[in-house]
């Protein structure tokens, strides 16, 4: 096993040489490299899917508000247009 820095220098395990013991820490270290950037990258990619997500809901707002005042349009208006005069007659 590897034994650690001793005043700044490699201790390598018994049978293996200082250059074996920084050839793993360097392949540790791109492993690890490699998960951060995996990561990352599900990371974005998780925002941008709850932004399409967002975008989605409220096309689907827009769809069925449309869809709604083409079909109760005139009824709408009909309200409206005595909730006018209502309010034009009490001034």
């Amino acid at each position: 096993a590897y034994r650690g820095p001793c005043r700044g220098r490699l201790i390598p395990p018994t049978g293996a040489t200082v250059r074996d013991v920084r050839r793993k820490e360097v392949k540790h270290v791109s492993q690890l490299r490699r998960i951060a950037a995996r990561l990352r990258h599900a990371w974005r990619e998780h925002n941008g899917q709850g932004l399409a997500e967002y975008a989605l809901i409220l096309a689907l707002i827009a769809i069925v508000a449309i869809v709604a005042l083409i079909f109760m349009g005139q009824q709408v208006s009909s309200k409206l247009s005595v909730i006018g005069s209502t309010i034009q007659s009490v001034q």
